[in-house]
Order: C-alpha cells, then sequence, then structure tokens
C-alpha cells in the first residue's frame, strides 16, 4: 500500500510508534524513526532488522523541541531520499498530575514535545511536500482530546491543540494536496498499560463495548489507511480507534 514511499515516524521506537514504523514496512515504505536517545533507536532499529533484513529503515534522535535541530534532521532526509511522502507525529507525554500540584514548568513541558514539536517538524515538511506535489501529515490525537481526563490537564489540552492544528492545516493545504488528519487512540496495550494491575486492567475494559484494549497493531492501521491512496480523499479527520462506539 505504500510502495517506495518515503515515512518520517516521530516517536517510532516503542509502542504504538514502533507498531506504525513496522506496518509501513510490512507496506513497501521507507522508513526514517525518530526516537528520544540513541541507545532506544538503535534497539529498534535492530529487532526491525532482525525481523526482515530487507525492510529500508534508519533512525535518528533529534531534539523535537528544538525547531533548528528538527530542520536540519528532516534537510538530511530529503537529501537522501529526494522525498518526504507521509510525515507521523506521534512522539509525546502523557501526565496526571493534579491541578493543585501543577506548575508552569511542567505544563510548558507537555506543550513544548506534544504541541510545539508537532508544529516544528510539520513546518519544513510542508514545503517539501508543496514542492514534490503533495502529501499526508498524520498526527496523534487522543480520546482524551475529546473526552478530557480527571487529572493531568496539560495533556488533554496538548491534544485538543492537535485536533486544532490537525483541522485547520487540512484547510489551508489541501490546495497542494497535502492531507492532514490524526488518530485518537484509546486505552492501548502498550507498555504504561501493561504495567497496570490486572484488576486495573478489567476495569477499563469493562467499558470498552469491545471488552478489550486496543493493542498498537489496531491503531498502526489507522495510520497506514489514513497515508495510503485509500484515503486520498480524506483530510481534516480525527479517527478515533478507542472501541468505544462514541464519535
Amino acid at each position: 500500500m505504500l510502495k517506495d514511499k518515503v515515512a518520517v515516524v516521530t516517536g517510532g521506537t516503542r509502542g504504538i510508534g514502533y507498531a506504525i514504523v513496522k506496518k509501513y514496512l510490512e507496506n513497501g515504505a521507507k522508513v526514517v524513526l525518530f526516537g528520544s536517545r540513541q541507545e532506544t533507536v538503535d534497539k529498534a532499529l535492530a529487532a526491525l532488522k532482525e525481523e526482515n533484513p530487507a525492510w529500508e529503515a534508519e533512525g535518528m534522535c533529534p531534539n523535537l523541541t528544538d525547531a533548528g535541530e528538527v530542520e536540519t534532521a528532516i534537510a538530511s532526509i530529503q537529501k537522501k531520499y529526494g522525498r518526504i511522502d507521509i510525515l507521523v507525529n506521534n512522539a509525546g507525554i502523557s501526565e496526571s498530575t493534579p491541578i493543585y500540584q501543577y506548575t508552569p514548568e511542567l505544563f510548558d513541558r507537555v506543550m513544548d514535545l506534544n504541541v510545539k514539536a508537532v508544529m516544528y517538524t510539520i513546518l519544513p515538511v510542508v514545503k517539501i511536500m508543496k514542492e514534490q506535489g503533495g502529501g499526508s501529515i498524520i498526527n496523534t490525537s487522543s480520546m482524551v482530546s475529546r473526552y478530557g481526563q480527571p487529572a493531568g490537564v496539560a495533556y488533554p489540552a496538548s491534544k485538543f491543540a492537535v485536533n486544532g492544528l490537525t483541522i485547520s492545516l487540512a484547510r489551508e493545504l489541501g490546495k497542494d494536496n497535502i492531507r492532514v488528519n490524526a488518530v485518537a487512540p484509546g486505552v492501548t496495550r502498550t507498555d504504561m498499560v501493561a504495567a497496570l494491575p490486572e484488576q486495573t486492567v478489567k476495569a477499563i475494559c469493562s467499558q470498552i463495548p469491545l471488552g478489550r484494549p486496543g493493542e498498537p497493531e489496531d491503531v498502526a492501521n489507522a495510520f497506514l489507511y489514513l497515508a495510503s491512496d485509500l484515503a486520498g480523499y480524506v483530510t481534516g479527520e480525527i479517527l478515533s480507534v478507542d472501541g468505544s462506539g462514541r464519535s
């Protein structure tokens, strides 16, 4: 579905991001994954290489909150491959600090990675996509962007911002054949969920009509669809992948 496409995936070393990278490689894309540390990047690349030596994957670890570093990394990718067809902004952090313990520094830390870094990556990529005649940008949102959460206000606030950025850019960039969408996962079986007590997971699942948490591959499938030509007439969508049946 993505044969010979060039994709950049931030936060691609584990969890949902790693599943997206793998799904794209399985479908013929060349993938550059971004991670927070060289150690995690190398580990992810080694695992991919072990699974299929023929996959074309490489990794980088620019500081996503530094616009200059991001621009340099994107320029190096364009220089090597000549194009960037798909950008996945998946890197981010969540937290659940009660408002009474919040600090300006904590709020800034979440917004810097979850919102500013998304924009810092988009800015150089859209120029490349416009020049080559189009592309697909997919941002990772969250179910909390629709429903909020009991504590940790910066995280849902950041994902509300991602939704607004997605919808607005879709309207602005459509004329340049650049599609912009987002995927809003629900509770997904990542390392964070795996660390929860079994009873907690059961309680969560009891509220999900499909009766289970999502798997990273469930979410990756949505990213595959939105990156592919099957979604050629889809832009400005926030696609929920949460098993809830709610819109």
